[in-house]
């Protein structure tokens, strides 16, 4: 292991480039990006009600992409 391995371990941060299931499952949606940048606004702003232009994009993307009935509850 190369010292910089080494203290990626020691502070419990993995840095692969490798997409994890969360990832795959933005991505498949086709909406990764809108997805991004509303994370990242209400990261900065702390507010869902001050990204509501990243939510309007995030939610016609989705609506674009067909994920709305993808995703739609179904009866057992």
């Amino acid at each position: 292991m190369s010292g910089r391995e080494e203290d990626r371990v020691a502070d419990g941060v993995e840095d692969d480039d490798e997409p994890d299931e969360w990832d795959k499952r933005i991505f498949s949606t086709g909406c990764a990006l809108e997805n991004t940048k509303l994370n990242d606004c209400f990261y900065e702003k702390k507010d869902w009600r001050a990204c509501k232009e990243e939510m309007q994009a995030f939610k016609e993307c989705w609506k674009r992409r067909g994920n709305d009935q993808r995703t739609d509850s179904k009866d057992a």
